[in-house]
């Protein structure tokens, strides 16, 4: 008799299999819900909600023919290398020199280095316009001094320098794990055959880390592709349009009403862009196996002394880390005090609290800080529970599709933000009785959930990994069912990885915006989405103010998550 075998008659009756089931068809609906709508609309003459509509490949054409497509293309592919190249530059350079060396103050700097990621990228873009823009308070300083402006971030190399020292942190972090889990035997023996300590790095480390390159400069490259709000700020007002910002302004910003027809072909064309680009990416990662270093005898490798070196070194990593993270933030949080920012005035002369009480004064935008939260919450702890079921199906059951449910559940990682949202925007007014959640909060957190299934599975399922399957048998002898298996056993094993899921979920959730431009109404604002109107106003002290709460309040969760809960959210 089989260990796992059950008494006749009993799978029928077994809710596991519903759970299965439910969970599967659950997941199918909610990442094809997006998707199969804008693939309607692209082959629409007219609006899907409109029963007079026909199938039509004139969008496409109409799209190609478009005046000014091909710049708009060719934009994109210029900033997506551009933000590609300075990210995995910085990123993998930094990741040595923290990872590898006796550089003074690596800790601290290399914790400052990652929070670039904690924040929206529209935050980062706020940051880096007051600082760095034309009005800027360092290019004001620099002209005053020289007479020349030494930068434009109004010009496609500028946007994708922002977008990449950005991004450089994701880099940076992949690349860390690589240089630090290297098999110190393959640097020794180099050095044996008279290879010094930097010809050994360059020779044997960074060649190994190949495989954390191409991920992440892949995935940089999709971000840069996607990315929204450096294209909107910078390049907007220089004429420069990227594919997301066609698309936000033929979407939400057409002047008389927008032209369903163009945006659905090109919503669907750049999904299918993105989704090769993770297959590539995948693709790419299939031979990386050779790369493998870390074995049961291998010994972490040892930190390289740059005896005199490491204070030049030492200048370089702070000089990136202050320019690029230190003054950026620091702009924010200095325009949101000041009643203007210049360098012609002391800014102690010029403190306010002005902006501060007006985001708290305004009931629309002090909503807006309400519903972050609170999608951030509900959604994180929905989103967790949705992840984990997914990841026990399709990892630790014997349902028939189980593997099929992964790839659904990690499809998401090829659906850009604007994508998304303009996807559920379709839905709701799409589908008969999905009307009544238009313009909630709730269709928010189930747009955020959706997109970042992926995230949360990557939490997820290595630490299920850890976790030996003889306790599933054991418990499936004993009689129990796969559902009373997983809740008490598994799951509470698990507690330190579901800290880590909601930790991750709770701060994707509330830096998104890109995703909820299409989807929000009045009632149903965040801070990103408010954000984006009080810029459009030219309101930059209250836009600075709203972004300064929202890093605050981002900086106390992740010091709670890190201490009292334990979670783990990078590296």
């Amino acid at each position: 008799m089989s260990l796992t075998a059950e008494p006749i008659g009993k799978p029928a009756l077994d809710p596991s299999r519903w759970v299965m089931w439910g969970v599967a068809i659950l997941t199918t609906v909610l990442v094809i819900g997006p998707i199969a709508p804008i693939v309607a609309q692209a082959f629409l003459d007219r609006p899907l909600y409109d029963d007079e509509a026909t199938l039509t490949l004139a969008n496409f054409v109409r799209l190609v023919t478009e005046q000014g497509i091909g710049i708009v293309a060719f934009n994109t592919i210029v900033f997506a290398v551009i933000t590609t190249v300075v990210a995995q530059l910085f990123g993998a350079a930094a990741a040595i020199v923290i990872g590898r060396t006796n550089v003074p103050g690596r800790k601290w700097m290399g914790e400052l280095l990652v929070w670039p990621l904690f924040v929206s990228h529209l935050v980062i873009a706020f940051g880096w316009f007051t600082m760095y823009g034309p009005s800027g308070y360092l290019t004001l300083m620099m002209r005053s001094l020289t007479g020349v402006t030494p930068w434009n971030l109004y010009t496609l190399t500028g946007m994708g320098i922002v977008a990449g020292l950005s991004q450089a942190p994701l880099a940076y972090l992949m690349c860390l794990g690589a240089v630090t889990k290297a098999d110190a035997q393959l640097e020794d023996a180099a050095r044996t055959v008279g290879a010094g300590p930097f010809r050994a790095l360059w020779s044997v480390t960074v060649p190994m880390m190949r495989p954390a390159i191409i991920y992440s400069g892949v995935l940089n490259f999709v971000v840069g592709i996607e990315m929204l709000s450096i294209p909107l700020l910078f390049g907007a007002p220089a004429g420069i349009q990227t594919i997301t910002s066609f698309l936000y302004e033929e979407g939400i910003q057409a002047a008389v009403r927008p032209d369903y027809g163009i945006v659905g072909a090109a919503a669907l064309i750049l999904l299918l862009v993105v989704a090769g680009l993770v297959w590539l990416q995948g693709a790419l990662m299939t031979g990386s196996g050779r790369f493998i270093t870390v074995r049961g005898k291998a010994s972490r490798p040892s930190t390289i002394d740059l005896g005199p070196w490491r204070w030049i070194a030492f200048t370089g990593l702070f000089a990136y880390v202050f320019f690029t993270i230190v003054v950026v933030f620091a702009g924010i949080f200095l325009r949101a005090s000041v009643t203007f920012l210049t360098p012609l005035v002391p800014f102690w002369n010029l403190f306010t609290a002005d902006h501060f009480w007006l985001i708290l004064d305004n009931s629309s935008y002090l909503r807006s800080i309400t519903n972050s939260i609170v999608v951030s919450l509900i959604g994180g702890v929905a989103g967790t529970a949705l992840v984990v079921i997914i990841t026990l199906i399709a990892r630790r059951s014997e349902f028939v599709f189980g593997r099929a449910l992964e790839y659904v559940a990690l499809f998401p990682r090829s659906l850009p933000g604007i994508i998304a949202g303009l996807g559920f925007f379709y839905a709701v007014i799409w589908v008969p009785g999905l009307d009544a959640v238009r313009g909630t909060i709730w269709v928010l957190i189930v747009a955020f959930m959706v997109r970042y299934i992926p995230v949360g599975f990557g939490a997820i399922a290595p630490a299920l990994a850890q976790i030996g399957d003889e306790l599933d048998r054991g418990a499936r002898v004993s009689g129990a069912n796969w559902w009373t298996t997983v809740t008490r056993i598994v799951l509470p094993l698990l507690k330190p990885a579901l800290f880590s899921c909601f930790a991750l979920l709770f701060i994707h959730f509330f830096k998104e915006y890109v995703t909820a431009v299409f989807l929000y109404q009045p009632g149903s604002e965040i801070i990103g989405t408010t954000m984006l109107q009080l810029w459009a106003q030219g309101d930059n002290g209250p836009v600075s103010a709203l972004a300064t709460i929202q890093v605050v309040i981002t900086a106390i969760f992740v010091f709670v998550a890190r201490r009292a809960l334990g979670a783990k959210i990078y590296g």
